[in-house]
């Protein structure tokens, strides 16, 4: 039987290419878009599943309430991890790390007698590899941190620094960093492994050197690190998250009830970790269910394609199912035969879309950032196994049981009626695939209208044509650094091309620091604030461009030193201050508030523009350089000549501004480009389909167009008349879509503090842009129709 299905397969693609190749493009488009959508969900789902204690392992977050609202922090004081493991017998081991150096750049130097390498690095504990599962090739693990002396250096930088990993083991290098330098040895070399949701670094050190340091860190309100729990099988997670709630205001006193800690298992981090006021608010897992939707739901456009196109053809093949059933075929070898049609048309399908995915896939690895194979994957022949089988069975089960159903003897006398429920379920699922379709388009259009307004909108001032790197001179606050400082600045402020220079520390887009704790004397009793507080040098105001509103900026002239400050209008507002220079608030001892600046927009639009300190510093960790955008290159090669001599060891890195700036809108951007994609897709695919049956209706109504023409009718008539009924299932698909749409992307647009407004325009285009598109498809079959002369059409054989 098998042979036979396959004879009669071939037979009937050959006497009809058309419906065969409009099948095998659509599923084919339909498989690729699911395929890269598994391979890049799949990533997704296991971004840190890789640790072996995966289910027993969390880490520790912190809620801090403020008057605006509740903070979520995953730092707390690296002292609380063997404090837990004391005090609770949930919990098994506990492992820190900081990740942010000294609240300074993880960027330093490694140094051999012959490189000099940038090498970023973090702290941990000395059982960070029995907590967290790295790959460690060289080194014992229980050892490789024993040692405060000790480093362990990433695979990567020991083949840089070293020829190759097990050369490096037992050496010496010299570390370079604006807070500390030293010489320490190699005592291990970890791997980390692609699906892990941390940064890349270099180079591990002993947290005991930050303690020791750093004194502050010991404090129970040094927050500084990250901690990492194994706890106990069994563990009731909520109980024990009421038992942990209020640990750190036994030791803190000043916290009182504004701190509460929790657990999160750490691998839903990634695709949970967003949180508002305290509670989770999503994260990735959002755009995981979006794109999973997206396939599905091109998948069933596809299918409802293949589904239409099949039963209308088959309605072409009465006669010869009834032919067959007289002479004593079963009904089940009808079934047998349409859906053994369905399963080889679906497996080529499968294989084309193997083929072009695999040649796609290096631009689809650049475009998301990851690393995906097809081959390598040993689940994906079962999922392509079930979703060729699921494919067929959904999408060649109706006409397979319809067709299958008629009596041989009303066949074969030709007084079949196709029924009007017949023919509205088809109308139906032609409604429903290019809703979807004009879904796609409305969010597409919305999409790149916001991303265009994130890039666009005002900020309250001037990110471009800004370069920044970090001064790799000494961190310090004495004079002898000052004048180190002030040297480079005045020799960069004498380089070609250079606007102005200024400093600061942290980031003015996404790592500000956040302060507390701060008072006034209007201020409301039993209130507490928080501000963003940046540490900024001379000039960064008029180097960013920033407006004032009252007062100054930070000047050598008026020898400012850290008691001054300068507000932002939110803060001065909020403090309830008309005329803010020259009042002092309580703010790391008495502070004078020397200025007030216009709002301004810091880090991404998703968050609205809160009250803001400038805090001052004549060093900064960061130099920010504004460059004239007529001699951006000569003026970069400028500056990288003047670092090198005053840092030949130092690396020349930097990155602009604006770049800094769209890279917060990384996961926007990419919704955005993949989105733009998968809505052509689903338009090409609706389209198909729609053309298919628009050929079908054409040749069913030959000889009906033929006759019009000989009484009469004209060619733009019958284009009218075949186009009429497709126009009004597409406008009643718009109807329906535009809500649906306008629903899900106001929703989306809730993310942002600052978004567009949903005009009317947008949904009018949408459906202007989709009733073109379905004009032109069945415009051209209905053209070459109507242009038959109906001498031919009319003519019997």
């Amino acid at each position: 039987m098998i042979k036979y299905y396959f004879i009669q397969f071939l037979r009937n693609t050959k006497r009809d290419k058309t419906s065969f190749f409009i099948n095998i493009i659509g599923l084919t488009s339909a498989f690729v878009c699911v395929l890269l959508i598994y391979l890049w969900v799949n990533d997704e789902l296991k971004i840190d599943k890789f640790h072996k204690n995966d289910k027993q392992l969390y880490i520790v977050m912190s809620n801090f309430k403020y008057t605006q609202g509740i903070e979520t922090f995953k730092y707390t004081p690296p002292v609380m991890a063997d404090a837990l493991v004391s005090d609770f017998p949930e919990v098994e081991s506990a492992v820190v790390i900081n990740d942010f150096f000294h609240n300074s750049s993880r960027t330093g130097i490694l140094s051999t007698d012959k490189n000099h390498l940038s090498a970023k690095g973090f702290y941990a504990s000395k059982n960070l590899f029995n907590v967290l599962s790295f790959d460690l090739p060289f080194g014992d693990k229980d050892k490789v941190l024993s040692s405060i002396n000790n480093i362990v250096l990433s695979e990567n930088m020991a083949r840089k620094l070293f020829g190759s990993p097990e050369n490096s083991i037992g050496k010496s290098l010299n570390w370079n960093h604006n807070v500390f330098k030293g010489v320490f040895t190699v005592s291990g070399i970890f791997r980390i492994p692609k699906n892990c949701s941390i940064e890349p670094f270099d180079i591990i050190f002993n947290i005991d050197l930050l303690l020791e340091n750093e004194s502050w860190t010991t404090e129970w309100n040094g927050c500084v690190a990250q901690t990492f729990l194994i706890i106990k099988k069994g563990t009731n997670i909520a109980q024990f998250n009421e038992k942990i709630a209020k640990y750190l205001t036994l030791k803190v006193p000043f916290y009182l009830d504004k701190n509460t800690i929790f657990i999160q298992q750490y691998s839903n981090q990634y695709l949970h970790g967003q949180y508002s006021n305290g509670i989770p608010a999503g994260g990735r897992i959002v755009y995981v269910r979006i794109f999973i939707l997206i396939a599905v739901f091109i998948l069933v456009i596809a299918g409802i394609n293949y589904t239409n196109l099949t039963s209308a053809k088959a309605t072409l093949r009465l006669k010869e199912v009834g032919i067959k059933k007289s002479i004593g075929a079963a009904r089940k070898t009808i079934i047998g035969q349409y859906l053994s049609e369905s399963i080889i048309i679906s497996a080529l399908s499968i294989l084309v879309a193997i083929v072009l995915v695999i040649l796609i896939l290096p631009k689809f690895n650049i475009l998301t950032g990851k690393n995906l194979y097809l081959l390598n994957n040993p689940n994906i022949i079962i999922w392509l196994i079930l979703l060729t089988l699921i494919n067929s069975l959904l999408a060649g089960s109706y006409p397979a049981f319809y067709i299958s159903g008629f009596k041989p003897a009303i066949v074969l006398k030709g007084k079949i009626n196709i029924t009007t429920n017949k023919l509205w379920i088809r109308k139906a699922l032609v409604v429903f695939q290019f809703t979807l379709s004009v879904v796609f388009i409305l969010a597409f259009l919305i999409l790149n209208k916001q991303i265009k307004f994130t890039q666009n909108k005002n900020l309250g001032y001037n990110k471009d044509n800004i370069i920044c790197f970090q001064w790799k001179g000494r961190f310090g606050f004495d004079s002898r650094n000052n004048n180190d400082f002030d040297a480079f600045v005045l020799e960069l402020k004498k380089v070609p091309g250079v606007v102005n220079v200024t400093s600061m520390n942290g980031n003015i887009l996404d790592d500000i620091y956040i302060q507390s704790g701060i008072s006034w004397t209007e201020q409301e009793s039993e209130k507490n604030f928080s501000f963003q507080s940046p540490i900024i040098g001379y000039d960064f105001i008029e180097t960013l461009e920033i407006e004032i509103k009252e007062g100054r900026t930070f000047s050598r002239e008026h020898n400012d030193d850290y008691s001054k400050i300068i507000l932002n209008e939110t803060a001065a507002k909020l403090m309830g201050f008309e005329n803010a220079a020259g009042k002092n608030i309580a703010m790391n001892g008495s502070s004078e508030i020397i200025g007030v600046v216009k709002d301004f927009n810091c880090g991404s639009l998703h968050k609205k523009i809160e009250p803001l300190i400038f805090r001052f510093q004549p060093i900064g960790q960061n130099i920010l350089v504004k460059i004239q955008p007529a001699a951006i290159l000569s003026t970069i090669e400028g500056i990288k000549k003047l670092h090198k001599s005053f840092y030949p060891i130092y690396p020349f890195e930097f990155t602009f501004m604006d770049d800094d700036y769209q890279s917060l809108y990384e996961s926007e951007n990419k919704i955005t480009i993949l989105s733009k994609y998968f809505a052509v897709l689903a338009i090409i695919i609706s389209c198909l389909g729609m053309f298919g049956l628009a050929v079908f209706n054409t040749q069913k109504r030959t000889k009906e167009i033929g006759i019009r023409k000989v009484h009469g009718s004209t060619s733009f008539g019958i284009v009218k008349l075949l186009s009429l009924d497709f126009s009004i299932l597409v406008v009643i698909s718009i109807i329906v879509a535009l809500p649906i749409g306008y629903f899900i992307m106001r929703n989306w647009l809730n993310g942002f503090a600052y978004k567009i407004r949903l005009d009317w325009w947008l949904f009018l285009g949408t459906g202007v842009i989709t009733l073109t598109i379905s004009w032109i498809t069945v415009g051209l079959q209905a053209i070459k129709t109507a242009n038959i002369n109906p001498a031919i059409s009319l003519k019997d054989e």
